[in-house]
């Protein structure tokens, strides 16, 4: 499994943001007819994404509560600022 429960908590939270500003978007004064129809499209996409996101969300709690999945630690080597991976210029190895 490749998702966590914070990557989901996560992506619900952009579409959240996504379709409030997008919800700005049909009240604007100057908005065309055809941009409010659009941006009404998009809105409806992202409502169905987030009711997906969320009964994954779901799905994976229950799993996880009932010992049918577990949550793996992935962990990052990160060599940047570590002194023992750098190597300097003209320093032979």
């Amino acid at each position: 499994m490749a998702e966590t429960v914070g990557s989901i908590i996560d992506k619900i939270s952009i579409i959240e943001l996504k379709i409030f500003h997008m919800s700005e978007q049909t009240q604007r004064q100057d908005a065309s007819s055809a941009h409010i129809k659009e941006s009404l499209g998009k809105i409806k996409i992202m409502e169905i994404q987030k009711k997906d996101l969320a009964c994954e969300l779901s799905l994976l709690m229950k799993n996880l509560a009932a010992g049918k999945a577990k949550l793996k630690l992935y962990r990052q080597f990160k060599m940047y600022n570590d002194p023992k991976y750098r190597v300097r210029a003209g320093k032979k190895r």
